[in-house]
């Protein structure tokens, strides 16, 4: 059970959340259409390398990560996408891909598109491809405490 740590974790804080399991998906596009939410609700967490360090960036289904903007947001020399290969072993718990938004659980800076924080929840993988995770953006921020950064389009 991949969610099982994230679970537990919001438990120990009680968190309010709503587990919602759905067919087989493999983009948060396909994810979001899968579980019946607008695609700019689905957080998707892309894993990238800031000056060699790994770190989450989270943003709407429907945005793309622009790298140039995040290397001059966080004032870095290098960003680029980490491959697969390199961050799966960071997540034993999950799915590769479906890693959650909780850099927090994991040892990494998490940083967050402005949209979702404007959002009042926020849902995104469970750590699987067939289950994801609802909960209000406060509470979200409340324990992974994720920098605020303009970086996708």
């Amino acid at each position: 059970m991949p969610a099982t740590k994230l679970k537990k974790y919001l438990d120990e804080n009680q968190i309010k959340y709503v587990s919602i399991i759905h067919s087989p998906a493999y983009t948060a596009q396909e994810v979001a259409q899968s579980a019946h939410l607008p695609g700019r609700e689905m957080a998707k967490t892309v894993i990238v390398k800031i000056d060699g360090q790994m770190a989450m960036v989270v943003l709407p289904a429907t945005r793309k990560v622009v790298l140039q903007e995040l290397r001059e947001m966080v004032g870095a020399d290098t960003v680029r996408l980490a491959s697969e290969d390199e961050f799966k072993a960071a997540f034993p718990d999950c799915d590769t891909g479906a890693m959650p938004p909780f850099g927090n659980l994991y040892g990494m800076e998490v940083y967050v598109a402005p949209s979702l924080a404007e959002d009042e929840e926020i849902a995104f993988n469970a750590g699987s491809h067939s289950e994801l995770i609802k909960l209000a953006y406060k509470d979200f921020e409340r324990l992974v405490k994720p920098r605020v950064l303009s970086f996708s389009t």
